[in-house]
C-alpha cells in the first residue's frame, strides 16, 4: 500500500487485523470474514503497526515471552520461526526494550509478530525512520519469509521498497486509486514523460508550469518530470518558451515514467 499521511492505510490494517470495524464493505482473508470469524482469524495474523508499541519497561526476552503466551505458545515451540532475527537480539535479550536502538526495536517487533507462526503479516510502515543498512536487511528478511510461503501486506513511503513487493495499490483519500504489478503501474502513465535539468529548479518549475502546451510538471530533487497535454511533443516549443523567460536549459529529454509520476498523476486527477 503506497500513499500520504491520511490516506486511510493505517485504518485499512487495523479493519484487516481485526482491531476496527469498517463502516462499511467487507474485508475476508483466507475466505473468513474479519467480523464473523475474527477469534480464529487473529491466530493467523501477526501484525506490526507504524508506532512501535512493545512494552518499555519489559526486556526484549520478557517482551517476546509475553506476545507468545497470548498465543498459548512459547519461545522455545516456535524459535526456528524467529532464529534469523532473533539471533541478532539475543546478546541484548536483557536490555529495556525502550533503550534499544530504531533497528533493534523494529527486529524485536517483527519477532513478536512472527512468534505464533502466523500465514498473514501485516506491516504498517515497519521502517520509517531506519537506517538504510537496517532498513535492507529487514526487507532481506522478509523476502526470505514470503520464500516459505508467508503472505505479507506492507505499507511503505519508500518507492525502492515497493518496487520489491509483488502487487502494489496506490491509495488517497481512503480509495484504492489503482493496482497491479510494478511493471504494470509504470507502463500505464499514459503520456509520454520528460525530464528536465535547470539551474533553478524552484524558480523554474513556476515558469513551466504556465507554458500553454504543458500537461503538468513537478519537481523532483534536482530536476523537473513533465508531460505535454494531450502527449503531443512539444520540447522544442517549451525550449523557445523557457529562453525567452531568460532560463538556461542544460537538459530536456525523454525518461521512463516510475511509480511516483503515475501516482503523482493520479493523485492530480483525482484531486481536480
Amino acid at each position: 500500500l503506497i500513499g500520504p499521511d491520511g490516506a486511510g492505510k493505517t485504518t485499512l490494517f487495523r479493519i484487516i487485523a481485526t482491531l476496527l470495524l469498517a463502516d462499511k464493505g467487507e474485508v475476508a482473508l483466507n475466505g473468513n470474514d474479519v467480523k464473523a470469524d475474527y477469534r480464529s482469524l487473529r491466530d493467523t495474523i501477526g501484525y506490526m503497526p507504524g508506532r512501535f508499541s512493545l512494552y518499555t519497561d519489559l526486556s526484549v526476552e520478557e517482551n517476546l515471552h509475553f506476545f507468545a503466551t497470548l498465543f498459548h505458545t512459547s519461545i522455545e515451540a516456535n524459535y526456528d520461526q524467529i532464529k534469523e532475527i532473533y539471533t541478532q537480539l539475543e546478546p541484548f535479550k536483557t536490555r529495556r526494550a525502550g533503550a534499544l536502538s530504531g533497528g533493534m526495536k523494529q527486529k524485536l517487533a517483527l519477532c513478536c509478530a512472527l512468534i505464533h507462526k502466523p500465514s498473514i503479516l501485516l506491516l504498517d510502515e515497519p521502517t520509517t525512520g531506519v537506517d538504510p543498512v537496517s532498513r535492507k536487511e529487514f526487507w532481506d528478511m522478509l523476502e526470505r519469509l514470503k520464500e516459505q510461503g508467508m503472505t505479507i501486506v506492507v505499507s511503505t513511503p519508500y518507492m525502492d521498497e515497493a518496487a520489491r513487493c509483488d502487487r502494489m495499490a496506490l491509495m488517497l483519500n481512503g480509495k484504492i486509486l489503482n493496482e497491479g504489478t510494478p511493471d504494470e503501474l509504470t507502463r500505464a502513465f499514459p503520456y509520454p514523460l520528460w525530464l528536465l535539468r535547470c539551474t533553478d529548479v524552484n524558480k523554474t518549475l513556476g515558469i513551466v508550469r504556465s507554458f500553454a502546451g504543458l500537461g503538468n510538471c513537478f519537481s523532483f530533487g534536482d530536476s523537473l518530470h513533465l508531460w505535454f497535454a494531450d502527449g503531443v511533443d512539444r520540447s522544442d516549443a517549451l525550449k523557445v518558451f523557457l529562453k525567452s523567460k531568460q532560463v538556461e536549459v542544460d537538459y530536456l529529454e525523454p525518461m521512463n515514467p516510475s511509480i511516483e509520476d503515475y501516482f503523482i498523476l493520479l493523485c492530480t486527477q483525482h484531486l481536480t
